[in-house]
C-alpha cells in the first residue's frame, strides 16, 4: 500500500524538525566551545565521575521541593520566631470604597499622572488631595508586612548559613583551597567528588528556586540588579560544571555566601526593632562584604580563572563566557559596595541605621514618611483644639463663678434693709 500525500508531508515534516534538532545540539555542544584545544567530549565521557550535562536537570525538582520547603519553613518556624522576637506590623489604614479607582489601580497603574488624576477627579467625584491619599493608603495596603519580610530574611539566612558551613568544611582540607593553581592541574580531566558536586546542584536549585518566586517576594530597590544577579549566577553554575571548572566554581559559591547570612541575620533584627543588634550584625557584614567581594574575589577568582588558568591551556570560547560571567558580579559587587558605603556614612556621621539600601523600595520609605506626616499632622491639629476648647472651658467656669459671687452679694445687700 502506498503512502498518501499527507503521511508523506507529515513525515518530511517530522524530519527536518528532527534534522534541525540535531544541527542545533550540534552546534550547542561544539567541544570547541566548552573544552579547551585537543579535549573532546569522548575523552570526558570515559572518565570517572565526569560531570554530564544531564545532571543539571536534577536541580529542577530539586527548586520545586526548596519552593515547598520555604513554605513549610515560614509557617511552622518563621511565624512563631517573629513573634518570639517582638515582630509587630504597620497598622494600614484602609480606603474607603472607590470602584472606578480600584479599577484603575489593578488595570492600569499603582502611580497615576496628573491628566490621569484630573480624570479620576470626574469619574469619582473627588479631590485630588483625596485621590492622591487614596492611591497612597492603597498603595500601602499591598505593600508586604514586617513579618512577611522577617519570614524571608529568616529563610536565606538558614540557608545561607548551611550552605557556607557545609561548603567550608568540604573545601577546607582541598589543595585548591590554599593554592588557586591547583584549581587548573589536569584540567579538564578532573573527577567531581559527590560532596561538590551534591553542593554544586543545591547552590543551582536554591537560585533557581529564588528565580521562580521573585514575583511574590518583597520587591526591593535593587530589584532589576537581584534578577540580573540571579540568572547570572544560574548561567554560571549551570556552565561552569559541564566544561567542568567545578574547582574554582565552588571557591566563586563559598566567596558568596561567606556575607550573605550576616546580611540576612541583621535584616532579621531590623524587622524586630532590635536596633543595637542590627547595627552589629551591619557592620561586620559591610567588613566581610567588602573584603571578599572586592578584594578576594577579584584577586584571588578572577585573576585565577583569567591568568592563572593561561599557564594550562590557551584561551577559547568558554574562557570568555566564565571570564564575562564573572566579571558582571564584580559590577554587581562595586554596585552593591557603593550602597553599602552610603550606609556606613550615614552610620558613621548621622549615627544611626535609618534602612537597609540594599533593602525596601525607596518609593514606600517616602510615603511612609508623608503617612507619618499627616498623623504628626492630625495630632498637633488635635493638639490646638484641646488647647482652644480647654481655654474656653476654663473662661466658661471662671464667668460661672463670678456670676455665682455677684448673685450672693446682691441677694446679701437685698436682704440688709429687711433686717434693718
Amino acid at each position: 500500500m502506498r503512502p498518501s500525500q499527507t503521511d508523506r508531508g507529515g513525515s518530511e515534516k517530522r524530519y527536518n524538525h528532527n534534522s534541525s534538532m540535531e544541527l542545533f545540539n550540534e552546534w550547542l555542544w561544539r567541544q570547541e566551545y566548552w573544552l579547551p584545544p585537543g579535549i573532546t567530549w569522548r575523552e570526558m565521557a570515559q572518565m570517572e565521575d565526569s560531570p554530564l550535562p544531564r545532571d543539571l536537570l536534577i536541580s529542577l525538582p530539586l527548586a520545586l521541593g526548596f519552593i515547598a520547603l520555604r513554605c513549610a519553613f515560614e509557617r511552622t518556624v518563621a511565624v512563631p520566631l517573629s513573634k518570639l522576637l517582638g515582630v509587630k506590623d504597620r497598622v494600614r489604614l484602609s480606603v474607603s470604597p472607590a470602584p472606578s479607582l480600584e479599577a484603575f489601580y489593578t488595570k492600569h497603574s499603582r502611580h497615576p499622572a496628573q491628566s490621569e488624576v484630573s480624570s479620576l477627579m470626574k469619574q469619582s467625584g473627588l479631590t485630588q488631595k483625596q485621590v492622591e491619599v487614596w492611591f497612597r493608603h492603597r498603595r500601602n495596603q499591598d505593600r508586604p508586612s514586617n513579618t512577611k519580610k522577617f519570614c524571608e530574611a529568616s529563610w536565606r539566612f538558614v540557608f545561607y548559613l548551611i550552605s557556607f558551613t557545609a561548603g567550608l568544611a568540604s573545601l577546607i582540607n582541598t589543595s585548591w583551597f590554599w593554592d588557586q593553581r591547583e584549581c587548573w592541574r589536569g584540567y579538564p580531566l578532573q573527577p567531581v567528588e559527590k560532596v561538590h558536586y551534591w553542593y554544586y546542584m543545591i547552590e543551582l536549585a536554591f537560585y533557581w528556586s529564588l528565580l521562580l518566586c521573585v514575583s511574590v517576594d518583597v520587591k526591593r530597590k535593587d530589584f532589576k540588579e537581584q534578577i540580573v544577579h540571579h540568572i547570572a549566577t544560574i548561567f554560571l553554575l549551570g556552565f561552569s560544571y559541564c566544561a567542568n571548572y567545578i574547582r574554582i566554581g565552588t571557591l566563586v559559591m563559598l566567596v558568596h555566601d561567606s556575607s550573605d547570612f550576616l546580611l540576612e541575620s541583621a535584616k532579621m533584627f531590623n524587622y524586630a526593632s532590635w536596633k543595637k543588634t542590627c547595627d552589629s550584625l551591619f557592620v561586620v557584614f559591610a567588613v566581610v562584604f567588602l573584603v571578599t567581594r572586592l578584594v578576594v574575589f577579584p584577586s584571588k577568582i578572577i585573576y585565577t580563572t583569567l591568568i592563572l588558568s593561561m599557564e594550562v591551556f590557551q584561551p577559547f570560547m568558554g574562557y570568555y563566557f566564565f571570564n564575562a560571567l564573572l566579571l558582571v558580579l564584580q559590577a554587581l559587587h562595586i554596585f552593591w559596595a557603593w550602597l553599602i558605603m552610603r550606609m556606613i556614612y550615614k552610620f558613621l556621621f548621622l549615627g544611626k541605621l535609618e534602612k537597609d539600601e540594599r533593602s525596601d523600595d525607596e518609593s514606600e520609605a517616602e510615603e511612609e514618611a508623608e503617612d507619618e506626616g499627616e498623623e504628626e499632622e492630625n495630632q498637633t491639629s488635635w493638639k490646638k483644639r484641646k488647647v482652644v476648647l480647654d481655654s474656653k472651658l476654663a473662661m466658661m467656669t471662671s464667668s460661672c463663678v463670678l456670676n455665682n459671687l455677684a448673685n450672693q452679694r446682691a441677694n446679701v445687700c437685698s436682704r440688709m434693709p429687711k433686717s434693718r
